[in-house]
């Protein structure tokens, strides 16, 4: 029971501390995380697969877990449009579960939208399952992708973590819009949709994960 009842604790403080971040914290972090997938050599998102993305979601997730386990996490999804890439759209995700489960891990993803029904399913200010809603699959990685190669599923996955964990995976996990976080980051109330089709201005904050993202 105590180790359960520290697991808990571990859990509420990690999950505690994710959610008190800023939107603008959020956003920072995010283009950290873009700069860190985009300078691994071997493992790195080929520039095609970037190039013929259509939107990415980008989200840091921690879990925690001793039998009882519980995960957490929060980013933004960017959207393609005919201007250059749109504002930052806020995304969460959340739960708990139980079973042989061990450990803690934070880890980085990035979901790169490779069809527009993919970046519609994120623009809808409700629920996108991954896995369920859309077909998901481990993007290719190296810097030498063929040309022809087409996307074999609506969204590639790619992931960095750090610490531990037995049994983690992001499959099957609900991922919300934050409209809350939307509000306060844009000033007003603003839709996911308005702002993944570029129907209102990204905010100077966002200058530098537009500029991660290049063209």
């Amino acid at each position: 029971m105590k180790r359960i009842a520290a697991t808990i604790c571990a859990l509420a403080f990690l999950l505690g501390t994710a959610s008190a971040a800023t939107e603008q914290q959020v956003v920072d972090d995010c283009a950290k995380i873009m700069r860190r997938f985009r300078n691994m050599p071997e493992t790195a998102i080929p520039p095609r697969v970037l190039r013929n993305a259509r939107g990415l979601a980008i989200m840091r997730v921690v879990k925690v877990g001793l039998g009882f386990s519980g995960k957490g996490g929060q980013g933004v999804v960017v959207a393609r449009t005919p201007s250059g890439w749109s504002g930052p759209s806020f995304i969460g995700t959340g739960g708990a579960g139980w079973g042989l489960q061990i450990g803690a891990q934070v880890t980085e993803f990035i979901f790169v939208l490779n069809t527009d029904a993919a970046v519609r399913a994120f623009s809808y200010d409700s629920n996108v399952t991954l896995g369920a809603d859309l077909s998901a699959a481990a993007g290719p990685v190296g810097r030498d992708l063929q040309a022809g190669v087409a996307p074999s599923a609506a969204i590639y996955t790619y992931s960095r973590s750090q610490g531990l964990f037995a049994g983690a995976s992001l499959e099957g996990a609900v991922i919300a819009t934050q409209k809350t976080a939307n509000e306060r980051y844009y000033g007003q109330r603003v839709r996911a949709l308005t702002i993944l089709r570029g129907d209102v201005s990204p905010p100077p904050g966002s200058g530098p994960l537009r500029a991660t993202l290049g063209r």
